[in-house]
């Protein structure tokens, strides 16, 4: 038995017991995390230095991918050291800054989703006054209020579990540090402090999902009133890639959460965790690249400033 303040480390749990396969989930994780890195690196560059692309709609998938970066570099890096290296241990204070950053940039993802799906409903259902309602310096403010409640959200969420006293062990059932898996090592009915802060948070994402529910809503309901077929589907086009990644956060997030615990095991945990930390960030940038014909035209014109070895667009002029 051991409390919170005697724990110098958690164990995680690894992904496989055979060193070939820990080291084959190595490889694996190491593809993943590079197209992630390539993916979420070439939409910030390239609508960073492209001026066609500075409106509040790339603006905001620039932000999404920034938070798409930091979430999947708090969890990948450390299993993929883990099955290098044969361990499955990570330091307190890692684990504190783990749960923190992951919180942090999912959360902030979240509340930067629902304000794309505002940038959405005005382009299309108000697009007399987009100019207005979404001018720079009303992007600037959105963007920070969703960064600043992730991590309002973060530092809540942190603090009060790594209060808790902990005396049921370090084992984790978890690949990352994951808040329910520490609450099951807490000895003290405080606990109870967190699972009330974890249910106000899920009301407020509750409440961001019927945002997003009736601003589609709103924008079917004018998408649909648009004369020509052209014009209905370059509407519908803009929105798809929003819908997809939306669709990819909430599916696996749910699942991995809201599962009957008929069916639940640790194995099972593990994948699912890991499709609803790991997958999206590394599909978000494929979601939006091949729905986005000017995003895609853009990134062809940057892959070929280096193809043809000239130099590349100076950017932020």
């Amino acid at each position: 038995m051991s409390n919170s303040s005697s724990i110098k480390q958690f164990l995680l749990l690894a992904f496989a017991d055979r060193r070939e396969l820990q080291l084959l989930h190595f490889w694996l994780f190491l593809g993943i995390y590079l197209a992630a890195l390539l993916g979420n690196g070439l939409i910030i560059t390239t609508i960073a230095c492209d001026h066609h692309l500075h409106t509040p709609m790339y603006f905001f998938l620039l932000n999404l991918s920034l938070l798409d970066l930091g979430s999947i570099s708090t969890t990948l890096p450390k299993a993929m050291a883990n099955s290098l290296w044969d361990k499955m241990d990570i330091f307190y204070k890692g684990c504190v800054v783990q749960v923190f950053f992951l919180f942090f940039f999912l959360g902030s993802e979240w509340s930067l989703l629902t304000i794309m799906s505002y940038d959405r409903y005005v382009a299309i259902c108000k697009p007399l006054h987009y100019g207005t309602l979404l001018g720079s310096r009303a992007c600037v403010h959105m963007a920070a209020a969703a960064w600043g409640t992730g991590f309002l959200n973060a530092l809540l969420h942190t603090a009060n579990t790594f209060s808790l006293p902990l005396c049921q062990g370090n084992a984790l059932d978890q690949f990352f540090c994951e808040i329910p898996q520490i609450l099951k090592l807490s000895c003290s009915k405080s606990y109870l402090r967190e699972i009330g802060l974890i249910v106000v948070s899920a009301c407020l994402c509750f409440g961001c999902f019927v945002f997003m529910v009736v601003s589609y809503v709103e924008i079917f309901r004018a998408v649909l009133r648009i004369p020509s077929e052209q014009g209905r589907h370059k509407a519908f086009s803009t929105c798809l890639p929003h819908l997809a990644v939306v669709s990819l956060f909430v599916t696996t997030a749910l699942f991995a959460y809201l599962k009957p615990t008929s069916i639940s095991s640790p194995s099972l945990d593990l994948v699912l965790s890991f499709l609803y930390s790991v997958v999206p960030p590394a599909v978000n940038p494929l979601i939006y690249s091949m729905r986005n014909l000017e995003l895609k035209g853009s990134l062809r014109k940057w892959l070929g400033f280096f193809s043809s070895h000239r130099m590349p667009p100076v950017c932020f002029k």
